[in-house]
């Protein structure tokens, strides 16, 4: 498998330049795993299949899907594309580079590691602070357009706030300067992290079952249904930073609540 991936690999690094491979195949990669990971679950939404484990029952509009996917093939062209070549040549500096020998993966195990923790402590703060009076009226009053989230709506937000975020999700990587691979890596994991925490269904199988530190769907679908600045779960992929903050208590009154009303039912029953 190894030799399969090098070989994949030094056919990209011998056909293609660092800078296209850096910007404009970081950006197509992007593209490929975000819309393949999100569209399933506006057909999940539509067909209705699956409807026990959607968190709301509320659906979202076609008309509402549609102008979702419009604005985000623009945002996309618009605002990630030009970010992503006008970087490259900090990246550059700073020690990026997509030549053989791959790093080892303890290198790219604990990078990620890193990437994930410094991400969600940057994403909290700058989260937080978007809720603020002024700047949810302005900016951030547009990723809340959808108080029922789906899968796209990840990445739905003004241009002001994809630049304003994006920066929790470059700092590691400019901060280490990663072989392209782990770059790569850490750009699927986020998407697909970050997707599933706006799908809007909470699955047996979700990863927030088996890792209590995960927030996931159900922990960010909380933040959506409540508007304005005291909606609380700010934190990106983990739970602890609203924890120490008291910022999740909304949320946490919430599911004692559930825990009781279930404990209930089966006494009753």
């Amino acid at each position: 498998m190894a030799g399969i991936i090098e070989s994949g690999w030094l056919y990209l690094i011998t056909h293609f330049s660092d800078f296209q491979l850096a910007s404009l195949g970081s950006f197509f990669l992007h593209e490929s795993v975000f819309f393949l990971s999100g569209l399933p679950f506006i057909y999940l939404e539509r067909a209705g299949l699956l409807s026990k484990y959607k968190i709301q029952t509320k659906n979202n509009s076609l008309a509402a899907q549609e102008k979702c996917i419009t604005r985000l093939l623009l945002y996309h062209v618009g605002v990630n594309l030009p970010l992503m070549i006008a970087s490259y040549p900090f990246f550059r500096f700073m020690g990026l580079r997509s030549s053989l020998p791959f790093p080892s993966w303890k290198v790219v195990i604990s990078q990620i590691i890193f990437y994930f923790i410094l991400e969600d402590f940057v994403f909290y703060w700058g989260h937080r602070i978007l809720h603020t009076k002024w700047l949810y009226k302005h900016v951030h009053s547009v990723h809340h357009e959808y108080a029922t989230p789906f899968g796209l709506t990840s990445e739905y937000a003004h241009p002001a706030e994809i630049l304003f975020l994006g920066f929790a999700t470059i700092i590691g990587p400019a901060i280490t300067g990663p072989h392209l691979i782990t770059l790569w890596l850490w750009m699927v994991l986020r998407v697909l992290e970050t997707v599933e925490a706006h799908c809007g269904y909470h699955f047996p199988w979700s990863l927030s079952n088996f890792l209590p530190i995960y927030g996931g769907a159900d922990f960010h679908d909380y933040h959506h249904r409540l508007l304005y600045t005291k909606s609380g779960n700010y934190s990106s992929t983990f739970v602890y930073m609203d924890w120490i903050y008291g910022t999740d208590k909304g949320y946490r009154k919430l599911k004692a609540l559930k825990c009781d009303e279930v404990r209930d039912d089966g006494k009753q029953t």
